[in-house]
């Protein structure tokens, strides 16, 4: 029986658009990474001057890419972000939200207002992000990418964190549930789930030795994940090569949720 070889083409998203939300770290990994496979973008996040410096940084690769104040838990900013992408792009083909906050404080003493912070960005912000995104792909009626982050404190816990694993967990599920009621419209809803990522946020948390021992410690390849441990992902969910997943989280911990 002859095999049909595969095209490492599929990987590629040269003539894609999307929208990157957050210029931090991980924003600026994901949209880089998606500038190298060929896309155009938007860069959004709420520092203006953080998503022109990663839209600088797109465009020095010779993609195209232009810069945008959002605040995602504002669910017209979120519509408001794609209707810029598709006056400045044409089109849009993926969205990939990475804003996310936490607050730490132990369970017994947050806030109201810490609790509502969390979950109005990190889940209300990623469904409206995503339902922005659906009602342009239903529009143009050929499908497209949604990536979500959420945490691999979404499917385990962890003390000091629960507003962030509830908010997470609750960005899993969404995802599943965004995949099933979207397919109809050819609209892939996959998500991505980091452990410990090092960026210039959590470098004081991390740069305490004693957590940061207890973290390495639990992490099988004994190290914490860089921006760039995720770009693989990233391109892969927004690529034709995952034309066939949906509804699917992809953890990336370095075997933390192993055992």
């Amino acid at each position: 029986m002859e095999v049909d070889r595969w095209d490492c083409s599929r990987l590629r998203l040269d003539g894609q658009t999307a929208v990157v939300a957050g210029a931090g770290a991980l924003g600026r990994a994901f949209a880089l990474g998606l500038a190298e496979a060929g896309a155009d973008m938007v860069v959004a996040d709420l520092r203006l001057a953080a998503a022109e410096e990663v839209a600088a940084e797109v465009e020095s690769i010779g993609r195209k890419a232009s810069a945008l104040a959002v605040d995602v838990s504002k669910p017209d900013e979120c519509k408001g972000m794609v209707d810029v992408a598709l006056e400045r792009l044409g089109r849009l083909d993926i969205m990939l939200n990475g804003v996310g906050i936490n607050i730490r404080r132990s369970s017994l003493e947050v806030m109201e207002q810490d609790w509502d912070r969390v979950m109005a960005v990190n889940l209300k912000g990623a469904f409206f992000c995503a339902q922005a995104a659906a009602r342009a792909f239903v529009t143009q009626g050929a499908g497209g990418k949604i990536i979500t982050v959420a945490s691999h404190l979404g499917i385990v816990g962890m003390g000091d964190r629960t507003a962030y694993s509830a908010s997470k967990a609750g960005v899993v599920n969404m995802t599943r549930s965004l995949a099933y009621e979207w397919a109809k419209y050819r609209i892939n809803v996959n998500g991505i789930a980091p452990c410990y990522t090092r960026t210039p946020i959590n470098a004081e948390t991390l740069d305490d030795p004693a957590f940061r021992e207890m973290l390495v410690n639990r992490i099988p390849f004994r190290r914490l994940g860089q921006p760039e441990d995720l770009v693989g992902a990233a391109v892969y969910l927004a690529s034709d090569a995952s034309s066939f997943m949906t509804g699917q989280t992809l953890v990336i911990d370095g075997g933390w949720t192993t055992w």
